[in-house]
């Protein structure tokens, strides 16, 4: 076999490789428990989730914001994929549930690149549990190139799974290992796992079990309770980490960044949204790094480029409207699969 295209140890390392994701197609998915459980809990109930595709405007406009990026990203020398076309309308199902698509906008969410493997993780939405096959064709390529291809044990995701009464829970139990790719930040031997509504333990003690004694997967409990991890921490280059003030202090700090410089994330300024608000206004800090040098950054974020700027990180700021009304910044949309580096231990 020839050398693996897919070649990624940490967030921050020279960019050669990367997916990113699309708009097109983008929709609310069909109501039910785990939906609601997950994003739309402040509903009255599953019958209210407002279903059904994005405002034509939104999608057309994320594409345009999208296209920019992606233009940026190339002038940089980096080679850049696509998910194929799909239709989200189409429903799918187990023996025990039905569902339709949700989108292919962050390819984040769903697929971990790490080392010279890329793995599937199981999903915590109905709707999302075959959104890998928009990627088979890469997959494909990436296997023939001598890469590990990995996917999780698809879960059953049956109702009850999911917690809809006790606000004071996470929104998934313990049933079966289900955790979503973006509660995953990578620092070299160090695996940062969000224990969150789209995480549980046992993901990851599978992840750990995976990975081996040579890597170490470290649960955090008590960050965030919601969902993804990448507007809460923001590895940016080895002993440089920006956070979210308003969920990480120093008594939850994850033990491999205790000896790490740490950037207090300024307020947002928020974009707003159309419609539903999938994340919050904090999408702010969900930027990229194209290098430890380097980031994408949402351009009205301008105290957020101003900290970085002072911290020797040039930003290039580019419009994003509509990441709060998808649900996914910079990082979400983006997979780097193959960034210029080697392994290496950020915590000795």
């Amino acid at each position: 076999m020839s050398q693996s295209l897919v070649k990624v140890y940490n967030e921050w390392d020279p960019l050669e490789e990367v997916i990113i994701g699309t708009a097109q197609g983008a929709q609310v998915p069909i109501g039910d428990k785990g939906l609601f459980s997950i994003r739309y809990s402040d509903y009255n109930n599953v019958a209210t989730i407002p279903s059904g595709p994005h405002n034509k405007r939104i999608i057309e406009e994320a594409e345009e914001d999208l296209e920019t990026f992606i233009d940026v990203v190339k002038k940089a020398g980096v080679i850049v994929r696509r998910p194929a076309p799909t239709d989200q309308s189409k429903e799918f199902g187990t023996p025990d549930w039905k569902s339709d698509g949700m989108y292919n906008f962050c390819p984040r969410d769903i697929m971990i690149a790490f080392c010279d493997m890329v793995i599937e993780t199981p999903m915590s939405l109905r709707s999302r549990l075959f959104e890998t096959f928009a990627y088979k064709d890469i997959l494909i390529e990436y296997l023939k190139s001598g890469a590990k291809w990995i996917s999780a044990p698809k879960p059953r995701l049956l109702d009850s799974i999911y917690n809809t009464t006790d606000a004071s829970q996470s929104a998934i139990k313990e049933d079966e290992p289900v955790f979503d790719a973006a509660n995953c930040l990578r620092l070299g031997r160090d695996i940062i796992y969000l224990v969150s509504d789209t995480g549980n333990e046992l993901g990851a003690l599978w992840l750990q079990s995976l990975l081996g004694e040579k890597f170490r997967v470290h649960p955090c409990k008590n960050l965030y309770a919601s969902t993804h991890i990448d507007t809460t921490i923001i590895l940016l280059k080895p002993g440089l980490v920006l956070v979210n003030p308003s969920r990480v202090n120093k008594d939850n700090m994850p033990k491999c960044l205790k000896k790490w410089k740490v950037l207090q994330g300024p307020e947002p300024i928020d974009v707003g949204f159309t419609g539903v608000a999938y994340g919050s206004a904090w999408i702010s800090l969900n930027l990229f790094m194209l290098a430890p040098d380097l980031a994408v950054v949402e351009k009205t974020q301008k105290p957020l480029i101003k900290l970085l700027e002072k911290n020797g990180i040039t930003c290039i700021p580019l419009q994003w409207r509509h990441g709060r009304t998808l649900g996914g910044g910079f990082h979400c949309v983006t997979l780097d699969v193959r960034r210029r580096g080697k392994l290496e231990d950020y915590t000795l």
